[in-house]
């Protein structure tokens, strides 16, 4: 069987491909500039080459934290322009500022307009290619569900949050009790007999395997799903394939096969890493304890204006290995907020106050918890602390729950830049999916991305 497979990229090579582009349309732009007008601040050439990289590992830096390379935002112009925007004057910004890598102020100030012009306009007509072309339906993963219907709204949605190029074009039930047919979305059902027809005629990228039990599966479709792979046509693990496109563990999915699905980081038990992690965590709880120091004095008064009560707030919570220990925040809620027992908190609770509310969007609220840190209670980098009673509460009806507590508890962490606030039990099995990641994957690499993306947060205000 030949298959009539499209041309597409996957996630990594989207977000490969968005970096490098980027870098050299703006090289081509500042070569264009430099070579049709007057402007000779920036030369692209191997004599000056320190100046591109500087140049280029601000790009790459601002554009993170300032999400240009968030792959939603980057398939939509309208929301990508703002970004290239904000990213090029930062970037322009910074790059004006810094000292011995980079060219020195021109005398004629107009070159500086030249500049920033150059890249604005480089890094805006590769996105404009990218969004028309790259992002375009030509080339979208197509891709086939094989699994039971239970399940299928939950795949659809996350696959659909993760990536926009993904596309879920068809299903197939495998079960052999059939239950009623599928209507979601447009999304069409197929007979099992049709599986390798509709790979042919679809231009199927990629079969999903989306089943629960494997034993739901007919023998005739086992059969097919066999020959395909032996053709060498990629047939993917629904629960491997989620976790690869949300970065998230879909423990909802995992059944009793669950030690295949939490093969830890090494980094766990690694002496290097979690020493480097113990330094790190030392010298920035230091660090932030200084500058907490230093804005302390504006705190107090806006606590004594908008809270009117103690400035610091201390509470009981659950850290490695189960251990409880003592938190210190700065307070946010009104006097007695939980006199009636404790509740969740919810986006725009009427219990924060107004003073409060600022703290939490700024992320200033969580500035004593660096007492914390530096007293190894808690590390940077972590699954949230969570209360006793909601530990309690929560690892009843959410399983794996307790797993989060076999690490350190973070001032920030995976779940916190990529999920909202936790004020129900289904946020916070999507806050235990991106927990478990955490935990599964943690690196360097990806405590610097958490790192970045927490300065995000606190630029944006989406602290809650």
């Amino acid at each position: 069987m030949s298959t009539r497979q499209g041309i597409h990229f996957e996630i990594s090579e989207r977000k490969l491909l968005l970096r490098l582009f980027d870098l050299l349309f703006i090289g081509v732009s500042l070569y264009g500039v430099s070579t049709f007008f007057d402007f000779d601040y920036f030369n692209v050439n191997a004599q000056h080459w320190a100046w591109f990289v500087v140049l280029a590992i601000y790009i790459s830096v601002f554009g993170t934290v300032l999400e240009l390379y968030d792959l939603q935002k980057s398939s939509r112009l309208d929301t990508v322009l703002g970004t290239i925007l904000l990213t090029t004057s930062v970037t322009v910004l910074f790059y004006l500022l810094t000292p011995f890598y980079t060219p020195s102020l021109p005398e004629n100030r107009l070159q500086i307009l030249y500049f920033y012009l150059a890249i604005l306009i480089g890094l805006y007509v590769w996105r404009w290619m990218y969004i028309t072309f790259i992002s375009s339906p030509r080339f979208f993963k197509k891709v086939l569900l094989v699994g039971e219907t239970s399940n299928i709204k939950a795949i659809i949605n996350a696959f659909a949050n993760a990536d926009p190029n993904y596309k879920i074009i068809g299903f197939i039930n495998c079960e052999i009790a059939k239950k009623e047919t599928i209507t979601f979305n447009g999304l069409t059902e197929y007979q099992p007999s049709e599986l390798q027809t509709i790979i042919e005629k679809e231009g199927i990228s990629e079969v999903v395997i989306a089943s629960y039990n494997s034993e739901n599966i007919t023998p005739s479709i086992y059969t097919d799903l066999i020959s395909l792979l032996e053709k060498g046509f990629p047939i993917k693990e629904y629960t491997q394939v989620y976790e690869d496109i949300t970065y998230r563990v879909p423990v909802q999915f995992v059944g009793k096969d669950f030690y295949k699905y939490f093969p830890f980081s090494r980094n766990n038990k690694n002496k290097l890493y979690l020493a480097y992690r113990r330094l790190f965590d030392l010298v920035i709880s230091i660090i932030g304890l200084v500058l907490g120091t230093c804005i302390l004095p504006l705190i107090l008064l806006g606590n004594i204006l908008g809270n009117r009560g103690c400035l610091f707030y201390k509470q009981e919570r659950i850290g490695k290995n189960g251990m409880p220990f003592t938190i210190f925040k700065f307070r946010t809620m009104v006097k007695d907020a939980e006199a009636a027992g404790a509740v969740w908190a919810t986006k725009n609770d009427s219990r924060i106050t107004a003073f409060g509310k600022f703290l939490r969007v700024t992320r200033l609220d969580e500035f004593p918890q660096f007492i914390n840190i530096l007293k190894g209670d808690m590390s940077l980098i972590g699954p949230r602390p969570e209360r006793p009673y909601f530990v309690n509460e929560l690892s009843q009806v959410i399983p794996f729950y307790e797993t989060r507590h076999i690490v350190k508890p973070g001032l920030t962490g995976w779940a916190q830049v990529n999920a909202r606030y936790g004020s129900s039990v289904d946020d916070s099995l999507l806050k235990l999916q991106f927990d478990l990641y955490y935990i599964k994957h943690r690196s360097f690499l990806l405590d610097t991305n958490i790192i970045i993306k927490t300065l995000s947060t606190m630029i944006f205000f989406r602290g809650q």
